[in-house]
């Protein structure tokens, strides 16, 4: 180090910039420091050597978490491009000594619980000492003032450049300090004061030959003198947690502040570019854009690319600018080679600008067990964590597809959401599953504290369910966590949930709650039959749960229920009717007791309409009910003598939603004509209050059929030919006799069908 210099060298740097970082290594290699003090948690020095390892790849961060509550956990993340990063490596190829010099986590997360202020809390009142000296300087963007008296200077060439730069830099935050303090960041104040005794710690051991890589706004408070007992007061008393501390991979996308990072940046994509490309950085950044929109499949050429870079420089030159910022190349990317039109811009600024890139940490970072089990079943399936979101398509009847889906299922019961089931577009068997793939560089922190359940994922998987059905209030919890056990294939936490839901559902007597919990067992009986999964067992406490509503339902329809209440119920009865199809039928006479019961709901007056209609509907689309009948049924709900409201509601339970009611009618006019006759008979006053609920009937049924509905009515005869023959006074069919020249027509399409392969007609 130059023995010109007063006192060790420090190195004010802005958090991932990529000026700061070449300027950090030209001032590194101009004074030869012999050690290197960096801003960060003293309990990540041990793991400083492996920054070193050729499997660590950054974007990474620094993890620390309070080793008895691992939410409780901070990060520092570390680019190629970060100041900090560089000046770390820079000293292990130099062979001199790195430490983090930084408040320690134990102190900071006892504090509150929260990550450290500088590295994620973005706070609207505090002083951001950039936006103030761009304002000074005459800018209305910090990251522009940035690029031009930073990125654009080259400082990364000559040392004595460089350390020139830092020193002004120094005296602007110097005055910042001297004018507004702490800047509203009190907690710097406590930190600084441990900063100051670790440089005296160096001083002790190296001289003033060390140097201090710390965000810019620290300087002025470092160089000032101030006194050991100072800075103990300031330190005394701070609380005090046991602090664990690893690698973990971290993604530019994470690096941006519009992620929640409060010393982030907008740009890292662009930023990675500036640190890479070590000449003409414009040129190679258009060039980058220009393959991402061939890739979409835009037409974009070599002369789009050169244009596009004339205009940017141009650009440049006219706003007085040293260089083409971010700013310029975006606005000549719109213009040149997106059309301007800004869709095809969003995309750059996604891919490009910020970016996916997703760092690796080496094997020999420490984790907990449960990571360790997880990253080694995550090679052995081949299912790479990637920041990028993708879709993943699994069959279920392929043991390698079956395995990743028990893994996804096992992580989603333990809170880590590397994976979201989403609907299949290829498929709709229950041997196919589609999920949504995103690895977030939090889901480190959710491995960590499932870690307390176990070593192996599916030990951990396992004590979580048998912990949540212990903790479970309510039958609908048990009923969810048996399914998702299913999908999960912890058959050795299946006796402990089916023992809770046993319980649960004996002493539960709200037949709604039955009902609602009924779906779920069906449907985990079918996973266990789709995995091979022996679900035996749930097979019984299903059964017995549907024996209980058919005896429950009956009477908690007929009890007073006002609209909402009905309309409950009837998605109820739409859910038990499924799950009575989803069982199996093991001579036990389900089918034919829960038919029953529907025939109770469908022929009781003092049932609710939309509950009878919905029955009949039902009865109707299982072939259990005549169609004579069901014009009898409908007669009744929609005589005189009852009310509107319910008529009306018994037409949605019937014929509503997506169930085919349309079509349904359109194919048998009797029905259609009884509607039709006593929507025409409605009395005005009461038209208008049924109205929304008709419109919301039919209103849900596809165009087409709406459109055949209406040429159906408009006739108006066949409407009343209809109504006639649901009287009893026309024959069964489509039209009340027989055509003969229509049924002609299709004479020869048949006898081509029942040929035989030799051409003669099949007896």
């Amino acid at each position: 180090m130059s023995t010109a210099r007063q006192g060790p060298l420090l190195l004010g740097v802005r958090h991932h910039g990529p000026g700061s970082a070449r300027a950090v290594r030209s001032a590194l290699d101009a004074a030869r420091p012999a050690a290197v003090l960096i801003e960060g948690p003293p309990e990540g020095d041990a793991l400083l050597e492996l920054a070193a390892d050729p499997g660590m790849r950054p974007p990474v961060a620094l993890l620390a978490h309070a080793a008895d509550d691992p939410g409780r956990a901070a990060f520092w993340p570390l680019a190629d491009f970060s100041p900090e990063w560089v000046a770390i490596r820079w000293a292990q190829e130099a062979g001199v000594p790195v430490r983090f010099m930084d408040l320690p986590a134990a102190h900071s997360l006892a504090a509150s619980g929260e990550p450290d202020a500088d590295h994620t809390e973005p706070d609207a009142v505090r002083l951001d000492p950039l936006a103030v000296l761009a304002e000074t300087a005459g800018y209305d963007d910090p990251e522009r003032w940035w690029e031009d008296v930073v990125e654009h200077r080259g400082t990364g060439g000559a040392g004595e450049e460089a350390l020139g730069a830092f020193e002004a830099l120094g005296e602007a935050m110097a005055a910042l300090r001297e004018t507004y303090g702490d800047g509203g960041h009190r907690r710097d104040l406590v930190r600084e004061a441990y900063m100051r005794q670790r440089m005296r710690a160096a001083r002790r051991e190296f001289g003033d030959g060390y140097a201090v890589v710390c965000g810019a706004w620290h300087v002025p408070a470092l160089r000032a003198k101030t006194t050991v007992a100072a800075d103990k007061a300031l330190l005394t008393g701070l609380a005090k947690v046991k602090v664990e501390t690893t690698w973990v991979p971290w993604t530019h996308r994470r690096l941006a502040r519009a992620g929640g990072y409060g010393a982030g940046i907008t740009s890292p994509g662009w930023y990675a570019h500036l640190f890479s490309a070590r000449d003409r950085p414009v040129e190679r950044w258009l060039t980058k854009v220009a393959g991402l929109l061939r890739e979409e499949d835009r037409q974009v050429s070599s002369a789009h690319v050169i244009e596009a870079v004339r205009l940017a420089e141009t650009l440049a030159a006219v706003r007085g600018r040293p260089l083409p910022g971010l700013t310029e190349t975006l606005e000549a990317v719109r213009a040149v080679m997106c059309d301007g039109s800004d869709v095809p811009l969003a995309l750059i600024e996604d891919r490009l600008v910020v970016g996916d890139v997703l760092g690796e940490v080496p094997d020999a970072a420490p984790v907990v067990p449960l990571q360790r089990d997880l990253t080694r079943q995550q090679r052995s399936l081949r299912l790479k964590a990637e920041a990028q979101e993708r879709e993943l398509e699994l069959d279920l009847r392929k043991d390698s597809d079956a395995a990743k889906s028990l893994l996804l299922h096992r992580l989603r019961l333990l809170g880590i959401g590397w994976g979201t089931p989403t609907a299949s577009r290829s498929s709709t068997g229950t041997f196919r599953e589609t999920w949504r793939l995103r690895w977030e560089p939090e889901l480190s922190v959710r491995v960590a504290e499932a870690g307390i359940w176990g070593t192996t994922v599916l030990a951990a998987a396992t004590a979580k369910a048998e912990a949540d059905a212990a903790g479970a209030e309510e039958l609908g919890e048990v009923t969810a966590l048996a399914e998702r056990c299913l999908l999960a294939g912890l058959s050795e936490a299946l006796p402990a949930v089916l023992r809770a839901l046993a319980d649960r559902a004996a002493l539960d007597t709200d037949v709604a709650r039955l009902a609602k919990a009924l779906p779920a067992l069906a449907r985990s009986l079918r996973y266990g039959d789709v995995r091979g999964t022996d679900a035996t067992a749930l097979g019984a406490v299903a059964a017995g749960l549907a024996e209980r509503i058919c005896v429950a339902l009956p009477p908690a329809c007929a009890a007073g229920l006002d609209a909402d209440a009905a309309a409950e119920l009837r998605g109820h009865v739409d859910g038990v009717h499924t799950a009575v199809g989803l069982l199996a039928d093991s001579g036990d006479g389900l089918r034919e007791r829960w038919s029953a019961v529907l025939r109770t709901l469908a022929g009781r007056d003092t049932v609710p309409g939309v509950i009878r209609g919905r029955a009949a509907r039902l009865l109707l689309d299982d072939g259990r009910l005549e169609a004579e009948e069901t014009a009898r049924l409908m007669g009744l709900a929609l005589s005189p003598a009852a009310s509107p409201a319910d008529a009306a509601g018994w037409i949605e339970g019937f014929a509503g939603g997506s169930s085919g009611g349309g079509t349904l009618l359109v194919h048998d006019d009797r029905l259609l004509g009884l509607i039709d006759s006593w929507l025409v008979g409605v009395p005005e006053r009461a038209f208008t209050d049924v109205l929304p609920l008709l419109r919301r009937t039919f209103g849900a049924y596809e165009p087409g059929v709406k459109r055949t509905l209406g040429e159906l009515v408009r006739r108006g005869p066949a409407a009343s030919e209809g109504a006639a023959r649901a009287m009893g006074s026309a024959p069964e069919g489509f039209a009340p006799d027989l055509d003969p020249l229509r049924a002609d027509a299709v004479t020869e399409l048949v006898r081509m069908l029942l040929a035989s392969p030799d051409g003669v007609a099949a007896a």
